[in-house]
């Protein structure tokens, strides 16, 4: 009968390749190098570890931050040559240079965030295509010097308004659009950008995060759970992000346009704990927690 039909068998989970042991306290975080065969870890306890990859074997272990803190994400990328950036409950974001003998025993940089929550930091993904050409956070992406980021207030134009209450740049400089970090503000429901070369804040999504922000459609979505900051193709070499909130809706930015976003959807009956972009940075995938995965296409051209 039709309703005898065999289902079919689900494959075995595959046995891991390598088990690797060490930490003392929960495994929060783990990256690979982009180009070397070593694995970073980050444990509750604020223990930060390097791992060969060939011999499994531990290379180097800091604490990285404070215990009561540990150590909540990590964040590795072809854009920050040999530093790892580790990111604690502490409110601090610390790099970390990669070390012949392992990682250097005190930051290289430390970016007071002063933001307490449990959304990860993401640095800007670059599709696989443009991987050797420069992007820019204010729009070029060839392999000349990045167009300038202007100071004035140019809310309806193509420029970057920078955050009120950040510290302003100085005429004539300029970001890489590998630079720059997105995390969660300390407005939980907003976005921050932030330039890491000067541990900086730039800017703040919704851009008027110091204003009366009660009616402001991020402040009904809840907490923002998670961000993925990306350069579409289509984009011009401009930073765009994608914000995922407690509701379970996922917000799409440009940093042209700070005010508003460019879209919302909602993917989720719950809170939308976590999105990842592809390799092209033409679609991606979000886990929530109503035990669904959502995978999405991004189509800059119809938002």
């Amino acid at each position: 009968m039709a309703s005898d039909r065999e289902r079919p068998s689900r494959r075995p989970s595959p046995d891991p390749v390598a088990v690797l042991r060490g930490h003392r306290a929960a495994v929060s975080d783990a990256c690979f190098h982009h180009a070397l065969p070593l694995l970073f870890s980050g444990a509750a306890d604020g223990e930060l570890r390097v791992w060969d990859t060939t011999s499994h074997r531990t290379v180097s272990s800091i604490w990285a931050h404070g215990g009561a803190a540990g150590v909540y994400s990590i964040a590795a990328g072809a854009g920050l040559g040999n530093t790892i950036i580790s990111q604690g409950r502490d409110g601090l974001c610390k790099g970390w240079a990669i070390e012949e003998a392992g990682l250097s025993r005190r930051p290289i940089f430390t970016i007071k965030t002063s933001t307490y929550h449990f959304c990860k930091m993401s640095l800007v993904k670059v599709p696989c295509s443009a991987h050797g050409t420069q992007t820019s956070f204010s729009g070029s992406n060839s392999g000349t010097e990045p167009q300038r980021v202007p100071t004035e207030d140019n809310t309806g134009s193509d420029g970057v308004n920078l955050a009120e209450g950040t510290q302003e740049y100085e005429q004539g400089s300029s970001l890489d659009g590998q630079n720059i970090l997105a995390i969660a503000g300390q407005e939980s429901s907003e976005v921050e950008l932030w330039d890491i070369e000067n541990s900086r804040k730039i800017m703040c999504l919704p851009q008027s995060c110091s204003a009366n922000m009660t009616g402001h459609l991020t402040k009904k979505k809840g907490l923002c759970m998670a961000v993925q900051a990306f350069i579409p193709c289509e984009s011009g070499g401009y930073v765009n992000i994608l914000s995922s909130y407690e509701d379970g809706s996922t917000l799409w930015w440009d940093v042209r346009k700070p005010g508003s976003p460019l879209s919302s959807v909602k993917y989720h009956l719950e809170s939308a704990l976590s999105i990842a972009i592809d390799g092209l940075c033409t679609g991606g995938i979000s886990g929530g927690a109503d035990n669904k995965v959502a995978m999405f296409a991004l189509d800059h051209q119809q938002v």
